[in-house]
């Protein structure tokens, strides 16, 4: 039972520590510990993003609609790979707007008096989910396994990739081109 114990401890461990990469291509789910590695799906083997919905840090409810790529960073203050990527995400929304890519956050495991210290700290300009509730809605898709997790869906409401840990600016990039290129999901 003891053993049982900590392999149960260290599986969660896994799945939810931070993370400090690489693009392989999947056509299924995978587990993918958080060491910065993507998975980019091809367009006709997507599957739906649920509805992103709900109260947000900054700007009381908001909806994440279709017709946009949008990139989906899960995050909590207390994360030093998160930490990291927050002025490159930052930066990255302000650059790709103009192409139709809107980003948002989700906070997990944080509370909202550091969450806004954080978004303070980092001038992040997008909005932040506050309810983590949202992640447990991805499971028939890329599911956020780590903290960070980046999700890119594409305009049509699929999701298209995940980085499993922090991002890097090539990484990013070539994600979101890819998915902006991409052919309508078939």
């Amino acid at each position: 039972m003891k053993r049982l114990s900590l392999a149960v401890f260290a599986s969660v461990f896994l799945l939810t520590g931070c993370s400090s990469g690489g693009i392989s291509t999947a056509n299924q789910n995978a587990f993918v510990s958080g060491d910065g590695v993507a998975i980019y799906v091809k367009s006709q083997d997507r599957k739906p993003a649920p509805l992103i919905s709900g109260a947000t840090l900054q700007n009381g409810n908001l909806t994440l609609g279709t017709g946009k790529v949008i990139v989906l960073n899960i995050w909590a203050s207390w994360c030093a790979p998160c930490r990291a990527e927050a002025p490159l995400l930052s930066d990255f929304a302000l650059s790709y707007k103009s192409k139709g890519v809107e980003f948002a956050g989700i906070l997990t495991r944080d509370s909202v008096s550091s969450a806004l210290e954080f978004v303070k700290r980092f001038k992040l300009n997008y909005p932040t989910f506050t309810d983590d509730a949202i992640l447990a809605k991805f499971r028939n898709s890329l599911v956020p396994n780590a903290i960070p997790t980046t999700l890119i869906i594409d305009s049509h409401g699929y999701v298209a990739a995940r980085v499993s840990g922090e991002v890097t600016v090539a990484l990013l990039t070539e994600l979101i081109n890819k998915v902006l290129k991409d052919p309508p999901h078939a």
